[in-house]
């Protein structure tokens, strides 16, 4: 299912069937241009393909529905699950009409005029204000003022699969399967994720959300769940990098793509190669498809990398990819220090800035 086809059967749908019911309860609006949209209070992941906010005449949000994952844009998606998000905005909203739902603090208004690349490049050519050129060029603007974080800003939306939580998505906030650091801190199937550190979320939207405001250097994570008639709190250890993700779909003109990824050596390996045993040596493990086109280096899968300009070890870093992205800046040249069948070699790699532009 394509996002776009999700959203026309929701758009689209009967009024006389359930989820027609409960949108003739909405006043729906569709946005198709950002330009004058307060991006502060709908703060998203702007590289999802659409997006819901319900939320009332105050401007009071109440719940968020959409996210995805590196999987594709539909990955939580679904129409079973938009009816619950539907039924429980209403819920929610005959609270707040009845005094029981406090009113949330809204954020300092923020509008797209106030990010100079975007007025530069887009604004200024009359061109479409579009979400994903909106998380685009507010990274470059904090890059450019010097002011990017990357682990937080580049690294935005982790997955909570590495927690070991996999959802029933028709079923909403459903736990399908827990393993991992989620099992070990007694997340069971059947459990309902109700909070993240201790607020309420609804949906997938509303925990994708509150999970990314964590903070990066956080060792763990309270979440509660229901089960049952009762509520129980879990808290769950992160691992180390527990914010990393896949940037390849991201659409970000900010990550130094090196056009290779790697894995970690071991230490007993990081030994036999007479290397650092706390640094980033790593093997290459796939090529990425520009790099012989834009002649970008002359890696192989199979090489061992231990170095980049002359640095083998990082607090963040366990990789040297992932040095690269976290401390270099998208269109640099670095050299790597390399391991091929035994020899060892410098070998230039030039860092791409990637554009996704109409």
């Amino acid at each position: 299912m394509e996002a776009r086809t999700f959203d026309a059967q929701v758009v689209l749908s009967p009024k006389t069937s359930p989820r027609g019911k409960l949108l003739t309860q909405y006043v729906c609006v569709r946005v198709t241009r950002m330009d004058d949209v307060d991006i502060a209070l709908f703060d998203r992941d702007w590289v999802n393909t659409l997006y819901y906010f319900i939320l009332n005449s105050d401007e009071q949000i109440y719940l968020r529905y959409g996210g995805r994952d590196a999987r594709g844009p539909e990955s939580y998606l679904d129409l079973n699950s938009i009816e619950l998000a539907l039924q429980k905005g209403l819920d929610l909203h005959r609270k707040y009409q009845q005094g029981e739902l406090a009113k949330t603090e809204r954020p300092k208004p923020r509008f797209p005029k106030e990010i100079p690349p975007l007025v530069e490049r887009t604004f200024a050519k009359n061109q479409c204000v579009e979400c994903h050129l909106i998380g685009d060029f507010d990274l470059v603007h904090k890059e450019q003022i010097g002011t990017l974080d990357k682990v937080t800003q580049m690294y935005r939306w982790p997955d909570i699969r590495a927690l070991g939580i996999e959802l029933d998505v028709p079923k909403g906030l459903v736990v399908k399967e827990a393993k991992d650091a989620a099992l070990t801190a007694g997340m069971k199937p059947g459990d309902v994720i109700a909070k993240v550190n201790g607020t309420p979320v609804w949906t997938y939207g509303d925990l994708q959300y509150h999970y990314d405001k964590v903070p990066r250097d956080a060792t763990q994570v309270k979440l509660t769940v229901d089960r049952g008639d009762r509520q129980m709190d879990l808290p769950i250890v992160l691992r180390e990098r527990w914010w990393l993700t896949d940037l390849r779909f991201r659409q970000l003109s900010i990550d130094p793509r090196a056009e290779f990824e790697s894995r970690p050596l071991t230490e007993a390996e990081k030994r036999k190669y007479e290397i650092q045993t706390k640094g980033f040596a790593a093997e290459v493990t796939r090529i990425g498809g520009f790099a012989q086109m834009l002649k970008v280096h002359e890696l192989n899968v199979g090489d061992i990398v231990f170095a980049v300009d002359g640095v083998e070890r990082d607090d963040l870093a366990n990789t040297p990819d992932l040095y690269i992205k976290l401390r270099k800046t998208a269109g640099d040249t670095v050299t790597l220090d390399v391991i091929r069948d035994g020899k060892r070699m410098k070998m230039p790699v030039r860092t791409q800035r990637m554009y996704f532009r109409k």
